[in-house]
């Protein structure tokens, strides 16, 4: 398949996970990402056709799994609870910009074009208008948490290309990833959360936002990358504040305003511009 549309794939899983989120934000945050990455590492089961040779990874290969799913969610976690949300979410969405601009650093036969430059400065703006155009405030106000949400950025950005640097492994190892990942993420529950009781109800969204976004999507960003030109990538992956915006929107009966619209003429001509060839 196509590695752009692996990546598009990705994007809208990953665009369900605010109306998720919504649904289950009672739930402590940790937990959530503990027991959602422990459903989606299932995923590898018959990906790997009940394989478990598939799972192996060098231990380096591993560590920089859980760098990338463990540290992009710990730090996210941390930032949204020091830093107003939406500003702290807008710093987090550097990451698509970070994929295109760190890509010649991490990957020697990459070269940056003022093409891709652009795509990224163009949707990166195209974001920011999705996310502003929300609503909440978007007084500029210095907060701590400031940091986390940029190291949580910068982490994805350098994971997603890193593993283009490692050696070759197959995507079902992402299993082993999520289950490490979902493992340390219970352990950070058990630690700084309290002990809450889930419904038959939670189980069951938890059990979708396992197989989807914080599951299938990881799954299909891997296969992306391996197929695919990562500064491209990194372009179509700022349709993932538009489409989570919009499928909120849809979620609450509303209709999108004029920011959400010219948002989505930016982003969508960022890509354009960024795959044209």
């Amino acid at each position: 398949m196509n590695a752009n549309a692996l990546a598009l794939g990705a994007i809208v899983l990953w665009a369900a996970l605010a109306a998720l989120g919504v649904a289950l934000s009672h739930v402590p945050p940790f937990l959530l990402t503990g027991l959602s990455l422990l459903m989606g590492s299932a995923i590898a089961l018959p990906l790997s056709r009940f394989d478990w040779r598939q799972w192996k990874v060098p231990a380096s290969t591993l560590a920089l799994g859980v760098y990338g799913l463990f540290g992009f969610h710990f730090l996210l976690f941390i930032a949204l609870r020091h830093a107003p949300p939406v500003q702290a979410n807008l710093i987090n969405y550097l990451w698509p910009l970070g994929i295109v601009v760190m890509a010649p650093l991490f990957l020697p036969d990459v070269s940056l074009t003022r093409r891709h430059v652009l795509a990224a400065l163009l949707g990166f703006a195209g974001a920011a208008l999705a996310i502003l155009g929300r609503g909440g405030s978007a007084e500029v106000v210095w907060a701590w948490g400031y940091i986390p949400a940029a190291a949580s950025a910068f982490i994805w950005a350098s994971y997603s290309l890193l593993t283009k640097r490692v050696k070759p492994f197959p995507t079902a190892a992402i299993g082993s990833f999520a289950l490490a990942s979902g493992l340390l993420s219970l352990v950070c529950h058990w630690w700084l959360e309290p002990a809450t009781a889930l419904s038959t109800r939670d189980l069951l969204l938890i059990a979708v936002l396992g197989l989807g976004p914080l599951g299938g999507a990881f799954f299909l960003w891997d296969a992306a990358l391996k197929r695919g030109d990562a500064r491209q990538i990194g372009v179509l992956s700022f349709l993932t504040p538009l489409l989570s915006t919009l499928t909120l929107l849809l979620v609450r009966g509303e209709m999108p305003g004029i920011p959400v619209v010219v948002a989505a003429a930016m982003i969508i001509g960022a890509a354009v511009l960024a795959t044209r060839r």
